[in-house]
């Protein structure tokens, strides 16, 4: 198949946390032998803060915000997949709509990297152009999502829901030795987001004011005002290259979901799949669905307090961490690779193609 996405980016991290995402469902999805275009937009700094990885398995197109979609949608006609991820940040209105202005011999499918940010807007303004276009899209894909968000898109007139959760590549993700200039006892890497910074308050932050003994590692952009206990200790944008280094530095690495994720539940972002690579220990915040992922206590901790944090640092030794970090990967292994996802999403496609043209699937 000839695949064509729309996306904010592939080759770069920055202000994006969908790029290991894209990166391993598209990188598993060409070993099967798809042909993957992925187009983005020339935004947001991101074409400044390339990350240093081989992306050949992708034909990766840039376009100017606005004036190059022309060129990207006439490229996209010859496609038999054509994606339109959420979240460009331009675009994004009139690509919704365009895409399905395409040949009638290509599958059109609307993949969801935020979807309770998107059933939220849907609802908010009944007169959201997306509500009226969903209909028309053959089928919709989303990174999470659990029972409620497929309630919510059948709802709203999706013809087919697929959940496509993060995963594990283990070519990118795996245990190195660790940094001495990286080493702390809880690192946290996540962008600075509105959504999310109540509950990085309370679970990493307050922990560090109640464990003046630890060290903390922040990474990630937004945070430069911010008030920081005095063992915190931020670092910036971390690419992706280097979430092995902090991962493997640390004696504990912390997720923390934006609370709409957390709210809805059934999201593991894509930052546990990088911890469980190296086989460190996860400190988990709570959110449903969790254990039809990880088993909680045995791969993964689970903390809903800064008190939960400071209990995990004390109770568990170098020993006991290494254990349960060995379990969480060896799970991550068994049952999350992007291989695996690549596989589900590729059924996906031959069945949104089937359905678009029967005669054909059956000729």
């Amino acid at each position: 198949m000839r695949i064509f996405s729309f996306g904010s980016s592939i080759v770069s991290s920055y202000w994006n946390g969908a790029a290991t995402y894209y990166r391993g469902c598209y990188k598993y999805l060409a070993r099967l032998g798809h042909e993957i275009i992925f187009a983005e937009p020339d935004a947001y700094g991101r074409q400044q803060h390339r990350d240093s990885e081989d992306f050949s398995y992708v034909e990766s197109l840039v376009y100017q915000p606005g004036e190059g979609l022309d060129s990207m949608l006439e490229q996209a006609s010859s496609a038999d997949v054509v994606i339109k991820h959420s979240g460009l940040g331009v675009d994004d209105e009139a690509l919704e709509r365009r895409v399905l202005e395409l040949a009638a011999g290509s599958a059109i499918v609307f993949w969801d990297v935020d979807a309770p940010a998107t059933i939220a807007r849907m609802h908010l303004n009944p007169h959201d152009l997306f509500r009226s276009v969903l209909p028309h899209y053959d089928a919709v894909f989303t990174y999470g999502g659990g029972p409620w968000v497929k309630e919510q898109y059948l709802r709203l007139g999706a013809k087919a829901y697929y959940t496509m959760y993060n995963g594990l590549d283990p070519d990118t993700h795996y245990r190195v030795p660790p940094d001495p200039s990286l080493a702390c006892d809880v690192a946290f890497l996540g962008n600075r987001l509105p959504d999310r910074e109540a509950r990085v308050d309370e679970l990493f932050l307050r922990a560090a004011e109640l464990y003046p003994e630890g060290t903390f590692l922040l990474g990630g952009e937004g945070w430069a005002d911010k008030r920081l206990p005095s063992n915190v200790r931020w670092i910036g944008h971390v690419p992706t290259g280097d979430h092995n280094r902090v991962n493997c530095s640390a004696g504990m690495v912390m997720n923390i979901n934006r609370a709409s994720m957390a709210d809805s539940g059934f999201s593991p972002p894509t930052r546990i799949f990088e911890v469980a690579g190296t086989g460190s220990c996860l400190l988990c915040d709570d959110w449903p669905g969790i254990a039809d992922c990880f088993e909680p206590d045995e791969e993964l901790l689970v903390v809903k307090t800064a008190e939960d944090v400071i209990a995990a640092l004390t109770k568990y030794d170098d020993a006991g961490r290494r254990k349960i970090g060995a379990a969480f990967q060896r799970r991550a292994l068994r049952d999350h690779t992007y291989a695996q996802r690549a596989a589900q999403a590729e059924i996906a496609f031959q069945e949104c193609i089937a359905a678009r043209s029967p005669t054909l699937a059956h000729s």
